[in-house]
Order: structure tokens, then sequence, then C-alpha cells
């Protein structure tokens, strides 16, 4: 079955008004950024989806991702680990002014409760915020002479995913630490929506390098880091592929060239997935 959608806009069409949200991302890493820009773009469009429940390890940085999405009025709770990062001006200004609810959650927990979310566990016990304002109210129990706290699953409407490499299955793997929080966020919310840097025909991926199995995920669809060609002074690319001008799709370009200051054609670029089974060490060996 091919999950791949054809725009971001596509993508989260289907987000509708007060559903929980899980993003995942350890700050900036494996943040799907181009997915959250595209839900605001559809909600200063059309006013929806607004009231959602967002769970996330942090609360976002500067006025970009989550924060922008905060920012633009679209968040009535965050259930987070980690509100105060390194610049976290939005959501502290509309939580201190009562604009938005926070649940924290200590991150261990956090991951855990997603985790049982997706696993299908209702509840565990956890010795961690035992005796804090963080258990109140929440079940205790003593188990070999220390006590612990009861905490419930965490599950989610939609999740909002980036990967490095999907198929068309919606098979996955991820960057390095930009895992984080991704592969249990697909298991346990009703959809996954990924963001992929890349995606390559059903069998393309090595099964032993798989992390998300497809059956978790919903939809795919490839951004190849376009937002780095915007933020940058000068973008400097590699492509697989140099073509006359006019030889792309107008309706196909994804990083207007006007973001592009260099280009240089590498047919057969190394493949990091490569590299890493053999082992490979800069610089390489002829």
């Amino acid at each position: 079955m091919d999950k791949t959608v054809s725009d971001l806009a596509t993508a989260v069409a289907g987000i509708e008004d007060g559903m929980t949200v899980m993003i995942g991302g350890f700050g900036g890493s494996g943040s799907p950024i181009e997915l959250i820009h595209a839900l605001i773009d559809r909600y200063r469009e059309t006013g929806h989806p607004k009231d959602l429940v967002i769970i996330n390890n942090n609360a976002g940085n500067g006025h970009v991702g989550l924060a922008a999405l905060i920012e633009a009025g679209m968040v009535r709770k965050l259930i987070c680990s980690f509100p105060r990062s390194a610049d976290p001006v939005v959501f502290t200004e509309m939580y201190l002014a009562g604009g938005i609810e926070l649940e924290l959650v200590p991150q261990g927990t956090l991951a855990e409760r997603i985790r049982a979310g997706g696993a299908g566990i209702p509840a565990f016990y956890t010795p961690s915020s035992y005796g804090t304002d963080l258990a109140k109210d929440k079940p205790v129990g003593e188990f070999d002479g220390r006590m612990y706290v009861q905490e419930r699953w965490l599950k989610a409407d939609v999740a909002l995913v980036k990967a490095e490499t999907a198929d068309t299955f919606g098979n996955l793997t991820y960057r390095m630490a930009a895992r984080n929080f991704n592969p249990l966020m697909c298991m346990a919310a009703a959809e996954a929506i990924v963001q992929a840097s890349r995606i390559v025909e059903a069998g393309g991926i090595d099964p032993e390098v798989v992390v998300t199995p497809g059956i978790f995920v919903q939809k795919v669809v490839e951004v190849a880091n376009p937002l780095m060609c915007m933020a940058a002074a000068e973008a400097i690319v590699q492509a697989s592929r140099i073509v006359e001008a006019g030889g792309i799709d107008p309706e196909v370009v994804v990083t207007p060239g006007i973001f592009v200051q260099k280009v240089v054609e590498v047919a057969n670029p190394l493949q990091e997935e490569d590299l890493n089974r053999a082992n490979a060490a800069y610089p390489l060996e002829a």
C-alpha cells in the first residue's frame, strides 16, 4: 500500500479542532518543522484546527516550529517535560498570561507514558515524582519497601514525525539522535504523519535497519530539507542530476532557486546508511 502523499498541506488536512497531537523531536533535533508550518498555514487560511493538545518533549524555541504553533493561538494545552529551554519566549509569555495549560511530566515518565500508549498498557508505576506536586491526586503504591506513583498512558489522534528515510509502505529510519521520541509516537497515535528527507520504493530500505515498521505509519511526505536553504546566507547544494533551466516542472519545485547560491553535480552520492553499515570513516579508503 503506497502511503505517500503529494504535499504537506494534504498530509495535515485531516487534523481537526480539539485533537491530541504528538510532535516528535528533542528541541530542534528530529522536529517535523515543515509539517508544523503546514498546519499553521492551514489555520491562517481557515481558522482550523484550534484548541489542540500537544505532546512534545519541550515547549519550542524562538518563533518557528512548535513555538510558532503556540504563538498562532492553536494550542489549548501542552504536555511536556522541559518547558524552560534556551529560548521559550512564546510559551513563557502565554503561560504566564493564562493563555495555555501545562502538564509537566518527568522526561523518562513522558517517554514511558507514550510507549505504554503504543503498547496498550493503560497504567504503570514509577518512583519518579513521588512526594512532589507532580504526584498530587495520583494513586500511589508501595512495592518492596519503596513508594511509587501510578502514571497513565498517553495516546494521540495524530503524531507528526520526522524521519531520515521512508519507503512507500511507511517503513522508517532516523538520523542518529533525531530518532528520540519519534518511533514511540508513531506507535501511540491513531494516525502517524511522517515527513522524510528521502522516500524510496518498497524494499529500498534494508529490513535490518528499519526502526519504525510501516504498520505504524499512515502518511509519508518527502521534505528534502528546504528550510536549511532558506535559513542560510549561502546554500551550497550537491545534486544527483543537474538539468538546464526549465528542465524541472515548476509545479514540483520544492526549493526555489532564489534560496540557492551554488550547485554541484554528484551523480552517485554516498549514502550514509551504506557507510555506517560498512563501519566507514573519513577519509574514505579507495
